[in-house]
């Protein structure tokens, strides 16, 4: 048998307490060792209140009780995303997590429907979403599960408080017996021949000696960018937004199973409902408002007592050229950065840590495995990155100069096909790898403004009567089921209540995305 690889991971914070806790639940005991180096004095960077619907996977994959979880990061359930005033003043619509239409919809649901409005039908494509309309209820319950109806068609996500999510990883590690090692880096030892890492030397003096590191060290990238040069790629032409500025407030009103994401003048705030507070922020752009005048709007915007001060975090949206090097991998914000506009930072985490169980190395370097990751995380990113583009670009605000910037701009090629395709005949490009699905790119694309001009000629295969009749039964089959479905605060409070904390000692160190 092979000797266990010695993994050791920089950075704590919810990569690195990811990745531990996925490789010490998944890999045999016997095929690893590992260990973990965080500073308490170092701050943790949180990338995410939001989350995706692979996050249930990830913990449901490495053991994580749901219930236990979201009571310990004082979590809500989240149906998708409220975008107000993106492609034009009033408008808002909903990104669900799940399709539009039925089960038994078949091809091209949207295809139907885009014919309805040739037929003088002026239905909202948001009412055959059952997600949409749970959210706009402020409704929730779990999806039914091993059957084909309306009720089946959506899936869920998390708000969670990041830190926390972090913690709980953390006990779960620790309890496997992953140890962590407190102390800072000092120094960085290298193979003088192959330049693969061979240890870390901690300012105590302490070396940490491994065959296989995982840079979770941040913006800081220690080991990818200190001690491998990596390059960064800069989207910051395409995704200008440079600052983020988050702050808490009292929990007040419905607990909505949505995250809302409100454009602003420079860019756009975030409003997210956690059991024992809200979360909120502005991610903006330098180069159209400055910092007080940021920190104003954002403060106008609020209507709830604040539980601290605003905070600034600045960034540059991009990535890494790579995130493999030699011995060492990163992942978040190690190997890049991408606003948490579609609450993606986790899911880049998570995403970069399935693909690195698969390609482990296992017996020293093999740059196939190499030249594999990075190819399956470049998808990974360019794809978030044009989603991103894709909602400010798709605007027609002449309101401000940001909106009226993004409008104009170059956008990638990949992206500009896919507008296009859209725009003529409601095609929806469907690709084997990357995260969002034709229903997220459809959701965008209608709820900023482009209703494609024609629909597929195979629409017209079903009587248009039929047609019709179909879906108005699905409209009713939606709201007469959502109805049933018990309040998202009631829900939360019986399945997952987690007992109320003073919030007002957050860590001055410590910004959440």
């Amino acid at each position: 048998m092979d000797k266990p690889l010695d993994i050791v991971i920089l950075g704590g914070g919810t990569a690195g307490w990811m990745a531990a806790a996925a490789l010490s639940a998944l890999l045999p005991a016997g095929r690893r060792r590992m260990r973990l180096v965080e500073s308490d004095e170092i701050g943790i960077v949180g990338v995410g209140e939001a989350t995706l619907p692979h996050i249930k996977n990830f913990n449901d994959s490495i053991g994580i009780d749901e219930a236990d979880m979201m009571r310990a990061t004082n979590a809500t359930f989240k149906l998708g995303i409220h975008f107000v005033d993106w492609g034009f003043k009033g408008s808002s619509y909903i990104h669900p997590f799940g399709v539009h239409g039925s089960a038994q919809a078949g091809l091209g649901f949207h295809q139907q429907w885009r014919r309805s409005l040739d037929a003088g039908r002026d239905w909202d494509i948001q009412d055959f979403s059952f997600a949409c309309v749970a959210a706009n209820a402020n409704r929730f319950d779990f999806p039914a599960v091993g059957k084909s109806t309306v009720n089946s068609t959506y899936s869920y996500a998390y708000h969670f408080d990041a830190s926390l999510y972090a913690q709980y990883l953390r006990r779960f590690v620790e309890a496997r017996g992953v140890q962590r090692i407190e102390g800072k880096v000092r120094d960085v030892e290298q193979d003088p021949d192959t330049g693969d890492i061979r240890a870390l030397v901690l300012e105590s003096g302490e070396r940490i000696a491994g065959q296989f590191f995982i840079d979770c060290s941040g913006f800081r990238s220690l080991l990818l960018a200190g001690r491998f040069g990596t390059g960064w790629d800069d989207w910051s032409k395409w995704l200008p937004c440079d600052r983020a500025m988050p702050v808490p407030t009292e929990r007040c009103g419905d607990l909505t199973p949505y995250t809302r994401v409100i454009a602003m003048n420079a860019g756009w705030r975030w409003r997210i409902p956690l059991q024992h507070r809200t979360g909120n922020g502005y991610v903006f752009s330098s180069r159209f408002i400055d910092e007080d005048k940021a920190r104003a709007e954002l403060l106008n915007s609020l209507g709830e007592p604040l539980l601290a001060e605003p905070r600034m975090l600045k960034f540059q949206a991009g990535r890494r050229v790579h995130s493999w090097a030699r011995n060492c991998v990163a992942l978040g914000l190690s190997s890049g950065f991408l606003e948490p506009l579609e609450s993606t930072s986790i899911y880049l985490i998570q995403i970069a840590i399935m693909h690195l169980l698969e390609l482990i190395p296992t017996k020293g370097h093999d740059q196939r495995l190499v030249d594999e990751f990075n190819l399956r995380m470049d998808l990974e990113y360019e794809r978030i990155r044009d989603f991103l583009i894709l909602h400010y670009h798709l605007n027609s605000r002449e309101d401000t100069e940001l909106w009226r910037y993004c409008a104009a701009m170059d956008v990638p090629d990949s992206l500009r096909r896919r507008i296009g395709l859209f725009r003529h005949s409601g095609i929806v490009e469907q690709y084997r790898h990357g995260l969002f699905t034709p229903p997220s790119w459809l959701s965008v694309y209608l709820g900023q403004g482009l209703t494609p001009e024609h629909y597929s000629p195979l629409a017209d295969a079903a009587p248009l009567n039929r047609a019709l009749k179909d879906l108005d039964e699905i409209r009713e089959d939606i709201r007469d089921r959502v109805d049933e479905m018990p309040k998202h605060a009631s829900f939360v409070a019986r399945y997952a209540g987690a007992p109320q904390v003073d919030d007002r000692h957050l860590h001055e160190a410590e910004v959440r995305l």
